[in-house]
C-alpha cells in the first residue's frame, strides 16, 4: 500500500507527502476548467447543535491556499450550506451542492444528523465526504463518508483501554445515554475493548437520561464498586454529573468522558472538585503549543478564529482536501476526486496519531489514536504525551 507523509500542508510550502505521492510523475499537476473546484459541505451552522466552527475553519483553510495562489493555479470555491439540524433541509443542502452547485466532494463538515440523511445520496452519485467532525454512527459505518476525527464510538474503546492499561482499573463501568440508533454502536465499541483486553465490562446501563436527576445512576456506580466510570455526556451533563458526584461525597472511581468533555467550560465549572476527571480527545490537544499544532494554531490565528477542537477538524478535514486534489494528474473533477480517494492512500500529520485514509471499504473509521488530558483545578494537563493507540 502506497503511504503519504504530509508534514506542511498550505499551499506555497513544502509538501513532502505529495512530493512522495507523485514521485517519478513529471506531469503538470491538478488542472480545472475555469480555473475554479467546486467542494461544498453540509453543516449545522444554525440549530439546536451547532457545530460553525468546523466549516468555518475548513473556509479559512481555502482561503489561505487561495490567497497563495490556489492548487496549481486552481481556486478552491468552498460553499457551506447550513441544514439548522432539520433532516429535510439536510437533504435539499445536499441536492443543492451535488445538482445545482456541482461540488466534486464534500468537506469539513460538522453536524448531528448529516451523516444518516445524505450518505446514501453521496454514494449514489459517487460523491465522497471527508467530514471535518464525525458524530452520528452514519459517518463511520458508511462507504461513502471518511471522518478526519476519532468519533464517540472508537474514542469509547480508547477509554476504556486508556482505564485498563494505564490507570489499572480493575472494574470498568459504562453509562450511555442513547439518542437515535446509537445502542448498537455504543455496545460494538465495549465488545471491542473487551476483545482487546480480554476482560469484561462490569456495568452497561444504556439508560441514562440527557436530562433529569443523576443520584440514581451515580449511586448505582458507587454500589457496584466500580473503579472507573465512562459516560457519553456533554459539556453540561459533564458538570451536573459531578456535582452529584460531589454532593453524595463519593470517593475512589476516576470518571471518564469522551471529547465533548474536552472545553473551558468544563474546566472552569469543574474547578473545585477534586474528583479525578479524564477526557480522551479526537487530534492533539488543542490547548497544547506543541509543534503537532504549530500549523493549525498559524492558520487559525491569521484567520482570526478561536483555537478549539471544531476548528482543528476543520483545518484538517480542507487540509487533507488539499493534498488529495495536489495529487491529481489531469482534471479535478469528482470521477477524478473519488477515484483518489478510494486509493486508500494513508495519509499522515503531526494533528493526528493514526493515519487519514478513505479507501474503497463499506465503512471508514481510520482515526484509532487519542490522547487523555486530566482536569487538574480548573486547567487541562495532558496526562498521556503518547497517544493511546487501539490495535
Amino acid at each position: 500500500m502506497k503511504r503519504l507523509i504530509t508534514l506542511s500542508v498550505l499551499a506555497g510550502s513544502t509538501c513532502l507527502g505529495l512530493a512522495a505521492m507523485t514521485s517519478g510523475a513529471a506531469a503538470a499537476g491538478p488542472t480545472c476548467d475555469g480555473g475554479v473546484i467546486q467542494l461544498g459541505g453540509v453543516s449545522s451552522v444554525t440549530g439546536p447543535v451547532v457545530f460553525a466552527e468546523v466549516p468555518d475553519a475548513a473556509k479559512a483553510t481555502f482561503d489561505q491556499i487561495n490567497a497563495n495562489g490556489g492548487i496549481n493555479g486552481c481556486k478552491i470555491e468552498y460553499t457551506i450550506a447550513d441544514d439548522k439540524g432539520d433532516p429535510q433541509v439536510a437533504a435539499q443542502a445536499a441536492r443543492d451542492l451535488i445538482d445545482n452547485k456541482g461540488v466534486v466532494a464534500m468537506v469539513g463538515a460538522g453536524s448531528l444528523l448529516e451523516c444518516a440523511v445524505n450518505a446514501g445520496t453521496y454514494a449514489d452519485n459517487n460523491v465522497m465526504a471527508v467530514q471535518g467532525l464525525g458524530v452520528d454512527a452514519a459517518c463511520f459505518a458508511s462507504p461513502s463518508v471518511s471522518p478526519v476525527n476519532v468519533g464517540p464510538f472508537t474514542l469509547t474503546t480508547a477509554m476504556l483501554q486508556f482505564a485498563d492499561t494505564q490507570l489499572k482499573d480493575e472494574k470498568l463501568c459504562a453509562f450511555f445515554y442513547i439518542a437515535g440508533g446509537t445502542a448498537e454502536a455504543y455496545s460494538n465499541a465495549i465488545k471491542r475493548w473487551e476483545e482487546i483486553s480480554g476482560k469484561t465490562i462490569h456495568v452497561l446501563d444504556l439508560t441514562l437520561p440527557v436530562q433529569g436527576d443523576l443520584t440514581a445512576y451515580a449511586l448505582k456506580a458507587r454500589d457496584a464498586g466500580c473503579d472507573a466510570v465512562l459516560t457519553n455526556q456533554v459539556e453540561p451533563q459533564i458538570v451536573q454529573w459531578i456535582n452529584t458526584i460531589d454532593a453524595q461525597k463519593l470517593e475512589g472511581i476516576d470518571w471518564l468522558f469522551l471529547a465533548p468533555g474536552y472545553s473551558e467550560g468544563v474546566a472552569s465549572a469543574l474547578a473545585s472538585s477534586q474528583q479525578p476527571i479524564y477526557v480522551g480527545t479526537e487530534w492533539e490537544p488543542y490547548t497544547e503549543a506543541s509543534d503537532a499544532n504549530k500549523d493549525w494554531a498559524a492558520a487559525m490565528d491569521a484567520a482570526g478564529m478561536k483555537k478549539t477542537a471544531f476548528t482543528q477538524g476543520g483545518y484538517l478535514a480542507a487540509t487533507i482536501m488539499a493534498d488529495v486534489i495536489k495529487s491529481i494528474e489531469g482534471p479535478v473533477t469528482r470521477e477524478s476526486v473519488t477515484a483518489k480517494l478510494k486509493e486508500g492512500v494513508e495519509m499522515s500529520y503531526p494533528i493526528i496519531g493514526s493515519a487519514y485514509k478513505f479507501g474503497d471499504a463499506p465503512s471508514h473509521s481510520s482515526m484509532q489514536a487519542t490522547k487523555v488530558m486530566q482536569l487538574e483545578a480548573g486547567a487541562w494537563t495532558l496526562n498521556t504525551p503518547d497517544w493511546v493507540i487501539l490495535p
